[in-house]
């Protein structure tokens, strides 16, 4: 049952999903770690994630990543339980999790000024 003072929760159904919005909300190193966390257990608390931001930022972050349709929430009582939608990502951009998943465990591609160092180091 919706918590009285919080608004229902909006997520989009799977055919409305986006892969420009995935990829945003997956542009964020906290919202990668939300992410990973969710794809190694099936539901978690909100409170429980391990990032070290204030509440409001980590609800701003939650919002984004419903909104793009890369997490489910619901409410039971005062809790508020989060679990990515994994199955409904697979169905509409095949493998993007993972990918991004292991880039990012693996240091990601680096940025263009990175490239240029480690080219001129080995020069």
């Amino acid at each position: 049952m919706p918590h009285p003072r919080r608004p229902a929760l909006v997520h989009p159904e799977t055919a409305e999903l986006t892969l420009s919005a995935v990829l945003h909300a997956l542009s964020d190193p906290t919202r990668l770690t939300i992410v990973r966390t969710l794809r190694e257990s099936a539901e978690q608390a909100c409170g429980t994630f391990p990032v070290s931001v204030a509440p409001s930022t980590l609800t701003h972050h939650f919002r984004v990543l419903r909104e793009a349709g890369v997490i489910r929430q619901r409410e039971d009582g005062n809790r508020r339980w989060t679990m990515l939608r994994y199955d409904d990502l697979e169905s509409r951009f095949p493998g993007v999790v993972d990918v991004i998943l292991r880039a990012d465990r693996q240091g990601g591609l680096p940025t263009r000024q990175e490239a240029v160092r480690q080219v001129s180091r080995s020069s």
